[in-house]
């Protein structure tokens, strides 16, 4: 079976007990999803499949299991492998609907569902994997859990349909920008430490740290994943560059550049947003980007939510899975894919 993507480069940094469990119960989970995607549908099984086949860093199940052992306390395994594997399969059921959205034939170098079911059959399907995730959390019997997870993903949809609004506002601003972040990436981050501290029983003010951690976290892998978008290496993102700016959908460093452009380098942009942008088009923009600090600027914002993820553990025992959770903060910044 396939490890998480990131336990396997944060394997290079603190090689020890508490990532190898991590790393087993996510081996855990990754059976858990094989087994729950399967369906009488053709269709359904296809997609849910399809995207299981991009593989994935499974950072969402991950979190909400090292946030239950950073509480300290005892947990039940078995429990956090089924609740993990629904937090997954929201993801995925968001990601097939995403790639919809976006129009997406690949997603890390291989065919979306869309491509291979068509839209219809994978909007359908994307639904169906939603609706298994709440029947694995409602055999829980954890009420809190299920509402959190409830709430987590009427955020995240709401932030999707809000971004959608925003496209094609060349001059969207930073605060805009931030709430739908916080909408659409941090909520459901967020949720995963919170709910891997429920499952550990985990103290009012443990929850509200590992919160504080996630929500600072997801801010903080969103905003990289902005820079990727320009800078990234396509081969290892899988995505063509600048695939937000071609798409109209302004994200921060574009929202740092925009102020610092003459009239006639602020024209082409605009010109060119959501507009058939060439590749030439694109590395005169990332050139730009490079020359007047916009990159700089939203590197750093990225690395400032990252140390709050950090600072906000403190409420948490000083253990080797505290430890852990900081390096996995430290390391989202530093991820070129």
């Amino acid at each position: 079976m396939r490890s998480a993507a990131f336990l396997e480069a944060v394997q290079n940094v603190v090689p020890g007990e508490s990532l190898a469990e991590v790393s087993a119960i996510v081996e855990d989970v990754e059976q858990a999803l094989s087994a729950e995607v399967g369906s009488t549908v053709a269709s359904v099984q296809g997609s849910a499949e399809q995207t299981l086949l991009g593989g994935g860093k499974r950072l969402r199940p991950a979190l909400a299991i090292m946030s239950a052992r950073a509480v300290g306390a005892p947990y039940d395994r078995k429990l956090v492998v089924q609740v993990g594997a629904a937090l997954e399969m929201v993801h995925m059921a968001t990601l097939i609907h995403d790639d919809v959205i976006d129009g997406a034939d690949t997603r890390r170098g291989v065919p979306t569902a869309s491509a291979v079911y068509g839209n219809t059959a994978a909007i359908l399907s994307g639904d169906v994997l939603l609706a298994k995730a709440m029947r694995l959390l409602a055999a829980t019997g954890d009420v809190r859990i299920i509402q959190m997870v409830s709430q987590a993903v009427v955020e995240m949809a709401e932030g999707e349909v809000r971004e959608l609004e925003c496209r094609g506002d060349f001059e969207l601003s930073e605060d805009e920008h931030m709430r739908i972040m916080g909408m659409k990436t941090a909520a459901f981050i967020e949720c995963c430490c919170r709910v891997g501290c429920l499952l550990a029983g985990g103290t009012a003010t443990q929850e509200d740290a590992l919160g504080t951690y996630g929500h600072n976290l997801g801010l903080a892998f969103q905003i990289v994943d902005d820079l990727l978008d320009f800078q990234g290496d396509g081969a290892k993102t899988g995505k063509a560059l600048a695939t937000d700016f071609r798409e109209g959908q302004a994200t921060l460093p574009l929202i740092y550049l925009v102020p610092m452009l003459t009239e006639d380098e602020a024209a082409f942009a605009r010109r060119w947003f959501d507009n058939g942008a060439t590749d030439e088009d694109m590395k005169k923009l990332t050139e730009w980007m490079s020359r007047t600090g916009a990159y700089d600027a939203a590197s750093d914002r990225a690395k400032s939510f990252a140390t709050s993820a950090i600072k906000g553990l403190e409420a948490l025992p000083d253990t080797d899975d505290r430890r852990l959770l900081e390096t996995v903060a430290q390391f989202v910044v530093e991820r070129e894919a």
